[in-house]
């Protein structure tokens, strides 16, 4: 934690600056201004001059106002260095990764809508304000919140935390694009009416639609980009729910259940299962609290499919057959249920009854009624029961035929599971090297490789590594011997572990 400082100190901090005039910044003009109006907004919590500031992180302080005025961008070495130099629990440097996204999307056109009174320092995961009482200060504090442009982008902007705990989320109403629903044709052009919340607003639509921007924002950049916003809003959502009563506290606890499920497949993407684990107990938890029975049967299939991620056949059993027991009668969690068990049959070495399980879900796959609640289904089709039918056969030993299902079923795979694509072609690699074919397993592996350093997908990586090492008796193959070094270069530790 940063020491506690006074306050004549933090004032001979900007005295030292005073030879000058200080320069207007204008956040919303591109990310590099955004990011360089954020580290302004830390060095004057923290009461440090810019040359105090260039002495802990090692750098000319004339440079440093360059980042900071938006002229150049800062490497990542040096947001990371000013993060730790300033305490600031990582909010620069997740900063610095949202705005580098937003670059890499569109340059720096001028794009964050955000208007620059709002203080984003102040969005810590942990640290909202209650929704009354606040001062004028508090009243300016900021989230970060995903955004289409009109192009149809996810670009990323600042909200005032007070108007979000108002519920006024006219902000999100717009993340639809153009065409939504919720206002008709709006786009980031929406967003000027959008400072004040709307009259008897409710908040529950609101996050709704901006945990649908948050899943789509994770298949493209990854879970690094949100996962500390995800786990910041299930906080907000709680002090929205301690405020209200009746079918709106109801409805809330329902939505910070999906918040914390979201929480959970964030850090399963990651290969964080303990942390992964504790979000899915808390989102049934509070499935059960807002008597959601159909999101406490989703979550006992999301606790089965973990636990089969972890190796856990028993539980994967256990969790998929409560599951199925709460399950309504032809909906696609019906379905999902024993495609997971499946999983954990092969984990306990079951091949009948793995197989015998995964024909029965594509048979309740098939007699589907018109499902209301296949928001928690939608992604189980004929394709991903072939992904798990490839996953049990290489389980099983069954290591070409389970290499063919996997192509098979990449093939069928929608584009937009660009991810999903690398967990697949990963464990595609990984039997076509246990049935002895290590140059198909390399370039399975290369392309997997791509998506991983894209996406940031630990479960990607910890295929990578394990493949890495079963291609080490065919090192000497040029392709085996290119994937390993490139490999080994992206993710030397997790290498080391497996080796």
């Amino acid at each position: 934690m940063w020491p506690g400082r006074t306050g004549h100190i933090a004032a001979a901090g900007r005295r030292a600056e005073m030879g000058q005039r200080r320069s207007q910044l204008t956040p919303g003009r591109s990310p590099a201004h955004l990011w360089g109006s954020e580290l302004r907004a830390w060095r004057d919590r923290r009461g440090l001059s810019l040359a105090r500031l260039g002495s802990l992180v090692s750098y000319d302080p004339s440079h440093l106002s360059r980042f900071e005025r938006g002229e150049r961008w800062p490497p990542e070495t040096l947001a990371r260095a000013c993060d730790i130099a300033l305490a600031a629990e990582g909010a620069l440097l997740r900063l610095w990764h949202l705005a580098s996204a937003q670059r890499s999307a569109g340059s720096d056109t001028p794009r964050h809508v955000a208007s620059p009174a709002g203080d984003v320092a102040n969005g810590l995961p942990g640290s909202a304000a209650g929704a009354g009482g606040q001062g004028a200060s508090e009243a300016a504090d900021g989230i970060i919140v995903p955004c289409r442009d009109l192009a149809g982008r996810i670009i990323w902007v600042s909200l005032p935390r007070r108007t979000f705990l108002l519920g006024g989320l006219g902000t999100v109403a717009a993340l639809a694009g153009p065409g939504s629903p919720s206002r008709p044709g709006g786009g980031t052009a929406a967003l000027a009416d959008a400072a004040l919340p709307p009259d008897h607003a409710s908040p529950v639509e609101h996050l709704r639609s901006l945990r649908a921007v948050l899943v789509e924002s994770d298949n493209i950049l990854g879970p690094r980009h949100i996962i500390g916003m995800v786990e910041e809003h299930v906080g907000l959502i709680s002090q929205l729910r301690q405020a209200r009563a009746g079918a709106d506290r109801q409805a809330l606890f329902g939505m910070q259940a999906q918040y914390a499920e979201l929480a959970g497949w964030l850090h399963q993407d990651l290969g964080d299962y303990s942390r992964a684990d504790c979000w899915l107990n808390r989102a049934l938890e509070w499935s059960h609290a807002g008597g959601d029975q159909v999101m406490v049967t989703y979550m006992l299939a999301r606790k089965s499919q973990l636990a089969g991620d972890t190796g856990d056949g028993g539980t994967a059993l256990d969790m998929a057959g409560a599951a199925a027991s709460t399950a309504r009668p032809r909906s696609r969690l019906a379905a999902a249920a024993p495609t997971y068990a499946a999983h954990g049959h092969a984990l306990l070495g079951e091949h009948a009854a793995a197989l015998r399980t995964l024909d029965d879900a594509c048979t309740k796959l098939g007699d589907l009624d018109d499902d209301p609640t296949s928001q928690w289904g939608d992604w189980l089709d004929t394709a991903y029961v072939t992904i798990q039918r490839a996953r049990c056969l290489e389980i099983l030993g069954y290591h070409g035929q389970a290499a063919d299902v996997f192509g098979q079923a990449i093939a069928d795979l929608r584009p937009e599971y660009r991810r999903d694509r690398g967990v697949y072609l990963a464990r595609q690699a990984r039997a076509h090297a246990h049935a002895a074919d290590p140059e198909q397993a390399a370039a399975a592996g290369m392309t997997a490789l791509a998506i991983a350093a894209e996406t940031g997908s630990g479960r990607i990586v910890h295929e990578l590594a394990r493949i890495h090492t079963d291609l080490s008796a065919w090192q000497s193959v040029p392709a085996v011997a290119d994937f390993r070094t490139a490999v080994a270069d992206i993710i030397p530790t997790q290498i080391n572990r497996e080796d």
